[in-house]
This record gives C-alpha cells, sequence and structure tokens, in this order.
C-alpha cells in the first residue's frame, strides 16, 4: 500500500528476545492485569477474551516459582514462549485499527529501524493521562518497540511554585530558574519520572528511570535565565543500555555541566536535542490538543510538508506567535534529520493510530519534496526517466515493454510528467486534446517514494491538474487498496482491475471507457460486459464498483439521485431480490458452537429448507450428539486448524461443506480462516467455500466485505467469499443513524446509549460438577442477574469497538467530500438484568430543522422493502423483540429547535445482532432468498 511516512519504531530480534527472556520480579502477577486492561480496553480493539493468556501467566508465575535449575531453564523457554504469544496477541487487536497488511508493514519497517521513537510527554499529560500513557507505552512494549520517553513536568512544577509564593517567571518563553525553582524543579522531575516507571511496571512492562546523566550542557545565559542550560551534547549509552535490557527509557528533560551543577532544559529542546543524535524514524510531541490547527478555519493540519509549504506557512497571517514557533523548530530538527524522519503532533489516545496506520492521527511534519511537472521527456531527464523505468516498473522489468516503445506511445498525444526531484516518483498522465479522459499510464515509485509518501504528494498534484482521469493495475496488486480510495469506481476483468474518478454516472463510465478503447488507449480486456446499475463492492474485485463519492447526496434532494433512487452508493441497489436464487441443498460447518449465539443458529439451520449441518466443532463436548437438531444426528467434533485445512482441501474423511460459520471468540479466529483459504487453494479448480465470522476480528478488514444488507450492498455480500458479521450494538446503531445521515451536524457527532441483556455478555463453563446430560459441559453466563444486583452497570464508557465499527461504515453512506471517518459515533453500552434483547436511544443533533413526521417519514421509505425492520410511532421495548428476528425502531421525539432528533431502536442481540443476521448474510452468500429459514412473525 502507498502510505503516509513510515514513522517510528525500534527493535531487533536479539532486544525482543531479551525483553522476553528478562527476569520476572513482582510485576508478574500484573502482568495478566495489564494483558486483561489492553485487551478489554476497546481504543484498541474489540474486547477479547483474556483467559486463556491470564491462565498462562498463571502457569508461569508457579513455574518460576521453583528452585531446581531444571525447572528454572523450564521457566525460561515458557516465559520466552509467552511473551512471542502475548506479542502475537496485541498484535491481533491491531488489525482492528488498520488492514492487517498495514500494522505488518509498519511493524517490519519499525523492526528494522535503527533507533524506533522519541516521545516527548507534556507534564499536564502526566497529571491527567497518566493511565492512559502508561497503557499505550506498555502496549508498544508488548510488540517488542521501545520508544525513548522524555518528559516534562511544566504544570506541576508551576503548582508548587505558586503554593510556596513563588511566582513562575518568563523570557522569550523561557522559565528562569533559580535556586530555589530548580531544587523544586529537580524534586518534581524526579517524583514524575518515578510515578511513569511504577505505572509502567504495575502493568509488567519493564522501564527504566533515567532523570539524568544522558544531558551535558552549558548555560544558556546565566545572567538573563539563571540555571538554564542549552544542550551540547548527548550520551546514548544509558538508552541503549535500558533497551538492551528489555527496558523502557524514561528520561527527564534535566542536564549537568562538566562540573555536576544540574540545569533545566525546556523538554522540547530536550527531545529535539536528543532525535538529532538518535535519527529516529518518528519524533511524537503528545499534547491535550492533538495537533496543530488553522488559525481562521480551526481545521486541524493533518500534513505539513515543509519542503514545498514551509515557505508560503510562514507569510500567512493567521501563522504567527506559537504555531510560527512550533513550525521554525519543526524544521530545525528535521533538516539535522534523514528525510524518513518525521514529526508527528497527536493527543495520548492516537498513538496507536498514528504508529500503525497510513491515515495515521494528529498533524504530521515532514521535509517532504520538491516536485516538478514537465511536457517533454527530455526536459524531466530522459536517462534519469529511463533508470527510474528499469529499475522499479514492473512492464518493463518483466521485459514485456521496453522504455523505449514506452516513450514511443507516450508521444502520441500531449502528455505530462509529473515527479519528484530525488527521482522517488514519477507519474506520466496522457491527455489528448479535445473532451477525451486522460489516462495515468504508469505511476512507478521507490521504496523510498512510498515509506516518505512522495506518492501521495505527486498525486495531488496530478488531481490539481485533471479533474477527471481513468488508470489500470494488476487486480492483485498489494498495493490496490491504494487505488480503491483514490478513485469513484473501479471494476475487474481478466486480472486487470480499472480505476476512475471524476466521472459521476454509470452511463458517462460506459461511453469514456468504450471511446478510449476504440482510439486504443487502452486494451479491449477492461471493459465491462454490459452496462448495469452500480454495484459497490467491499473487496473492490467483483463487477462494477461505484464508490459513495461517485453518487454523493445532494442537500436539496435528500431522497433522490440522478439514478431516481437513493442517493447513497450503497441503498442504490439494497432493495429488492437478487437474481438467480436458487434452492439447490448446501451444507454448513459450524467452528465453535458453544455460547448462545451458536445455540441460536443450531436452531434456525434446524428449521431451513435447504441447508444442513454437516460439522460441529468444540473441543470441550467432542463425540457428544448436538442437541437441538433434529434433521440428522450430528455430533461435536474437535476440528482443529489443521483439520480445518485437509476438510476443506478434500483430504478429510468427509466432503467439503458449501460454507463455513466462524462462532470463535475475538482474536482466535485467524488461523481457521487461513487454514479454509489454505485448503481452498489446495482443491484449485472447486469453488471456495464462504466463510462467514461472527467475531470482531475482520470486520474492519478490506479484503472481507462487511453483512449489513439492510444498509450496505447486497451484491457484494453474494459476490463475497469473506464476510464479516457485524456486532449486535453496531447493527442496532446503524438501523438508527442510516436514514438521518443526509440531516446530521457532523460537527456535533450523535450520542447513542444502547443496554443489553446480560446474555451479550457471553458464556462460560460451568464449575465443577455443574454438568449434566451425561457428563455434557453446562454453559452459564459470564454476568448473572444477581451480579447486576437488579440494576444497570454502564462499562467501556469510550471508544467501544461498536463505537467505531458503526462510525467507520456509516461514514462511507456520506458520499463525495467526506473523510472514511467523517461521522465519529458516541456510545455508551449498559448490560442490564434481562437475558437477551438491546434498546439504544440516538440523540442527534441537525444541521437542518425537521419535524418528528418528517423523520419517520424518512424511516418510512428507507426501510420501505426491508422486512425484517419495522417502523412505528411507539418507543420499541425489550419485550417487544425479545426472541424475534428483526428490528423496531420508533419513539420519534425532535427538540422544540427543530435541531435535535431522539429515536430508539430494540432488537435481539442474540438473533438480529448475531445468528439471524449470519443467516442473512449465509442466505444471500450462496444464492438462496435472504429470508430463507427466518421466521418473519
Amino acid at each position: 500500500m502507498l502510505a503516509r511516512p513510515f514513522a517510528v519504531a525500534r527493535t531487533a530480534a536479539a532486544a525482543s528476545l531479551a525483553a522476553a527472556a528478562a527476569p520476572y520480579s513482582s510485576t508478574t502477577c500484573s502482568r495478566r492485569l495489564e494483558i486483561t486492561n489492553i485487551i478489554s480496553n476497546s481504543a484498541w480493539g474489540s474486547a477479547r477474551s483474556a483467559s486463556t493468556v491470564s491462565q498462562r501467566l498463571s502457569n508461569s508465575r508457579r513455574c518460576r516459582s521453583t528452585d531446581s535449575a531444571q525447572q528454572q531453564r523450564r521457566s525460561l523457554t515458557t516465559v520466552v514462549r509467552e511473551d512471542a504469544s502475548d506479542r502475537e496477541t496485541i498484535t491481533r487487536l491491531l488489525y482492528s485499527l488498520a488492514s492487517r497488511k498495514e500494522v505488518e508493514r509498519y511493524l517490519r519497517i519499525f523492526s528494522a529501524a535503527n533507533k524506533f521513537a522519541v516521545l516527548k510527554v507534556g507534564g499536564a499529560i502526566l497529571t491527567h493521562q497518566l493511565d492512559e500513557l502508561a497503557l499505550s507505552l506498555s502496549f508498544l512494549h508488548r510488540v517488542g518497540l521501545y520508544p525513548v520517553v522524555v518528559h516534562g513536568a511544566g504544570p506541576q512544577l508551576n503548582e508548587i511554585l505558586e503554593r510556596e509564593g513563588v511566582n513562575p517567571d518568563y523570557i522569550d518563553g523561557i522559565r528562569i530558574t533559580d535556586a530555589k525553582t530548580l531544587q523544586v524543579a529537580r524534586k518534581v522531575f524526579l517524583e514524575e519520572n518515578m510515578r511513569l516507571v511504577e505505572k509502567l511496571e504495575s502493568l509488567g512492562s519493564r522501564a527504566r528511570p533515567i532523570p539524568l546523566g544522558t544531558f551535558t550542557a552549558d548555560y544558556l545565559d546565566k545572567e538573563k535565565y539563571g540555571l538554564v542550560g542549552k544542550i551540547y551534547s548527548v550520551d546514548k549509552e544509558p538508552i541503549e543500555s535500558a533497551i538492551r535490557a528489555g527496558c523502557l527509557p524514561i528520561l527527564t528533560s534535566l542536564a549537568e555541566t562538566p562540573d555536576g551543577q544540574i540545569l533545566n532544559v525546556n523538554a522540547d529542546v530536550a527531545a529535539s536535542e536528543l532525535s538529532k543524535v538518535l535519527e529516529p524514524l518518528k519524533i511524537v510531541y503528545l499534547n491535550e490538543k492533538g495537533g496543530l490547527f488553522h488559525g481562521k478555519t480551526k481545521e486541524l493540519l493533518e500534513t505539513i510538508n515543509l519542503d514545498e509549504e514551509y515557505d508560503d506557512l510562514m507569510k500567512q497571517e493567521w501563522v504567527k506567535y506559537g504555531t510560527k514557533l512550533k513550525l521554525r523548530e519543526m524544521k530545525e530538527l528535521l533538516d539535522h534529520l534523514p528525510r524518513s524522519s518525521s514529526v508527528a503532533i497527536i493527543s495520548v489516545d492516537q498513538l496507536q493510530k498514528e504508529l500503525f496506520t497510513d491515515s495515521g492521527a494528529g498533524t504530521l511534519i515532514r521535509r517532504g519534496y520538491k516536485l516538478y511537472k514537465h511536457s517533454d521527456i527530455e526536459a524531466a531527464g530522459a536517462e534519469r526517466l529511463r533508470s527510474i523505468l528499469k529499475e522499479n516498473d514492473e512492464e518493463v522489468r518483466s521485459g514485456r515493454k521496453t522504455v523505449a516503445q514506452f516513450f514511443s506511445e507516450l508521444s502520441k498525444t500531449p502528455y505530462t510528467i509529473y515527479g519528484d526531484e530525488p527521482g522517488d516518483v514519477v507519474a506520466f498522465v496522457a491527455h489528448p486534446s479535445g473532451q477525451q479522459v486522460p489516462i495515468l499510464t504508469k505511476l512507478v515509485s521507490t521504496k523510498n517514494g512510498v515509506l516518505n509518501s512522495v506518492t501521495d504528494n505527486v498525486w495531488s498534484l496530478i488531481k490539481r491538474d485533471h479533474k477527471r482521469l481513468i488508470w489500470t493495475g494488476r487486480a492483485d496488486d498489494e498495493n490496490r487498496a491504494w487505488h480503491y480510495e483514490r478513485a469513484d469506481g473501479s471494476f475487474t476483468r481478466n486480472g486487470r482491475s480499472l480505476f476512475y474518478y471524476g466521472i459521476q454516472d454509470v452511463a458517462e463510465v460506459e461511453r469514456v471507457l468504450r471511446e478510449v478503447e476504440t482510439s486504443g488507449r487502452i486494451e479491449r480486456a477492461y471493459l465491462p460486459l454490459h452496462a448495469t446499475r452500480p454495484a459497490s463492492s467491499a473487496t473492490g474485485t467483483r463487477g462494477l464498483h461505484t464508490s459513495a463519492r461517485a453518487l454523493s447526496r445532494s442537500c436539496s434532494t435528500p431522497f433522490r439521485a440522478a439514478s431516481g433512487r437513493r442517493g447513497y452508493a450503497t441503498a442504490v441497489e439494497k432493495s429488492g431480490p437478487l437474481p438467480g436464487e436458487t434452492t439447490e441443498k448446501k451444507r454448513v460447518a459450524l467452528i465453535g458452537a458453544r455460547g448462545y449465539t451458536g445455540q441460536a443458529l443450531v436452531s434456525l439451520l434446524d428449521k431451513h429448507p435447504y441447508l444442513s449441518l454437516s460439522h460441529v466443532s468444540s473441543r470441550e463436548l467432542a463425540g457428544r450428539k448436538l442437541e437441538g437438531y433434529n434433521k440428522e444426528e450430528v455430533r461435536y467434533s474437535n476440528i482443529g486448524v489443521e483439520d480445518l485445512r485437509k476438510l476443506e482441501a478434500g483430504k478429510g474423511d468427509s466432503a467439503p461443506p458449501d460454507a463455513y460459520i466462524m462462532a470463535l471468540p475475538n482474536g482466535v479466529c485467524k488461523p481457521f480462516v487461513d487454514a479454509v483459504l489454505q485448503g481452498s487453494k489446495e482443491r484449485a479448480g472447486k469453488n471456495r467455500a464462504k466463510v462467514v465470522d461472527l467475531s470482531a476480528d475482520y470486520r474492519f478488514e478490506k479484503d472481507w466485505t462487511y453483512g449489513l444488507p439492510e444498509l450496505y450492498s447486497r451484491q457484494a455480500i453474494r459476490d463475497a467469499t469473506l464476510i464479516s458479521n457485524p456486532g449486535c450494538y453496531a447493527t442496532n446503531t446503524q438501523a438508527l443513524i442510516a436514514p438521518l445521515l443526509p440531516y446530521l451536524d457532523l460537527s456535533c457527532p450523535p450520542t447513542v446509549f444502547g443496554v443489553s441483556g446480560y446474555s451479550g455478555a457471553g458464556t462460560k463453563a460451568a464449575p465443577s460438577g455443574g454438568s449434566s446430560g451425561g457428563g455434557a459441559s453446562k454453559t452459564v453466563p459470564k454476568i448473572a442477574p444477581e451480579d447486576l444486583a437488579g440494576g444497570v452497570r454502564p462499562y467501556s464508557l469510550t471508544d467501544h469497538i461498536h463505537e467505531r465499527e458503526a462510525s467507520r461504515h456509516l461514514s462511507k453512506l456520506l458520499g463525495a467530500g467526506h473523510a472514511e471517518d467523517a461521522l465519529q459515533v458516541a456510545f455508551i453500552p449498559a448490560v442490564a438484568p434481562w437475558f437477551q434483547g438491546i434498546l439504544s436511544t440516538v440523540s442527534a443533533p441537525l444541521s437542518k430543522k425537521l419535524t418528528a413526521k418528517d423523520v419517520r417519514a424518512l424511516f418510512e421509505e428507507y426501510y420501505a422493502k426491508d422486512d425484517l425492520v419495522q417502523v412505528g410511532l411507539q418507543v420499541p421495548e425489550v419485550k417487544d423483540i425479545s426472541l424475534t428476528h428483526g428490528i423496531k425502531i420508533g419513539g420519534f421525539q425532535v427538540h422544540s429547535s427543530g435541531k435535535r432528533v431522539v429515536a430508539v431502536a430494540a432488537l435481539d442481540n442474540l438473533l438480529k445482532g448475531a445468528a439471524t443476521q449470519c443467516l442473512q448474510n449465509l442466505n444471500i452468500a450462496l444464492g438462496y432468498e435472504e429470508l430463507a429459514g427466518i421466521p418473519l412473525d
């Protein structure tokens, strides 16, 4: 994928092993708490079951308590394996932030870097966000990364000084430091340093305090500033020693003179001087604002490319005082560092997103590159272009076309060459005169071009010049996601994908493509078979794909787009039956049948007219008869990963099923999915089985289709092999918000309060002696009514996985001009003492006035053809939807201002929130009528 500049990292295999094998002290017990906290903290992903990890850690603690040499050696081996497993678990959590490829790519880059990152932490964060900071740092430590932390303590110091009657004084933003101030400062710095170290240690991540000994300084100006230092030397050894020992180095910004006098140094300055010596990939400044903001529009400045923008920025009227100083300091710092280094200014809660996703967070500042454009090969440097193409262009390297051939073809029409001065990226755009659409004939990038986002800069220059564009690429290109994100539409034919932007109408797409094909500007293989309505595909590899940007919604006509249907890209095709529905009998394997959702699926499949169960997997119940399934006798079997691969490859004792339902806990599904995919490859020439995953593991993956038929593409589900089943809360939330999207005030996002029955917490095995039925294991709720004492218990009050899930997918419905995360839903869940059923209430600020009648009409029209959604006047209650298969929405009320709407939705979390929705997706994917086997009463 072509990405933001690769930012940060530090770890080597030896360092990781050292960290894994390092001795454990009293922190061992807290490792379980730390893993559990991180796994349950949905800022980094879905709630993951920590029982296995906790048990493993408990076992290793008992092993380490023994004295024999043999047992100690075994213990060390266990610890190494456990830590590797812990890293694997936490790495999987990162997949919920971004695609797996993004995360793994950044981890590879970070692991290969000489130094990882320097993090400057403000004193206010240590006061107000210590827990969040420690969890973030512990998270990085667990995946084998070692950021160097430099912290300040300004607010704490001011508070103590003011309490003692000393007024802090500054000149040019520098604190005047006398002996009294320095005495207090030293005490405060040491205390704050130890607070952070102890917090990290309590989470099981080893940290080493380095309050002094790193920075050597002279007096900045003793007469003017007092005991303030100017760093002239940085000793790396204490830092590298800490990392070699598997510890996070935690530094203060105190410096010393050669004769031992302690001097105060601004923490930003200390971080800058440290970075010049370490040359990290990333310098991260953590602050409460979360970035730099435009002085007039107040919008976040997401990216600043200094080589291109610095001079103009410094001339802007709104760039003054602190902003101007900050930009000047950042430029001075980056001018001393390799171009691969960058600065990020972010908030604590965005650290993982900044480090492991292409979209990043906060403000990214980099040197960038000077760009050029030429309309002549010689002006761009023929030999340089020839060298770039020979080394980096697949078509030229494979011998399918020579550079001379390409130059000859390019010269037949007017063209523009775009690139950067170092020659890391070059793009060729052919643009014949008249109304013909320009074609991007080649876009070639070196590794440096990708790492430093030069490709994105060149792309921005191309988009400025061309309002419409067509380009092509291999369908199996590992960077295809980059192309999909920049296209309004695409389709794939014969292993090649064609992308376009700026062409809004499907008929216009057909006309343009026939025109360029006739003129020989693209191969015939790219044209679609026939004109068809837009069919958005989550995978982007089937049929004709038209994105939300290509079918933008007009505020003046909120219900009709040019096609005469709803203006959302997915809504164009969401209603009505799909063609070619079948009644052929097919078989399903249920992997992970325990738990309430598994039981509900068994009951539904028992009554399905066409589907039958071929396999039911449960390690604990292996050999026992499956209760509640009466079509035929089916017994539980223990299907491991290798068994699953053999089954799908046709090497097992029975024929492969037509579909797999993964009903496994969050975080453990991947090896089973990989086994199915591997088995499918081995069974070459046969249709691949469909996979529906009920966990949260793949709801953010671009290679998976998100299966919520009432809102998103049914055709995409029909075409998909891999389908992620939405979360129960996320289903209810999206159903409540989708019809309101064209009227929402996006600057003040909607809030949803959801209350679920305790079945939503899942099940656990009964304690010893709790079995019944011939020894069959019995499951009980993880949370029971008595645990709630008859009340409601809120939990995961921010960053719940379903909050991000709903926000991400609803943002795709907004249309042109909106970012991927344009809508940020606020979601607050709670668990209640009833068994099953979810009640969700939305409070949504509006951008224009509506009446309650208008809102109800919106919902009625939106869901007019969806049999599982009922819209009514009354507020739905849990009793209305318990044991039913649909969603009920009602209770529409609008605030007296006309600018805030409240509505309520209810669904059964085990059925429409899980099992029923799974069966809908399975029916569509296998070619059945969508509601086959689903009772409508």
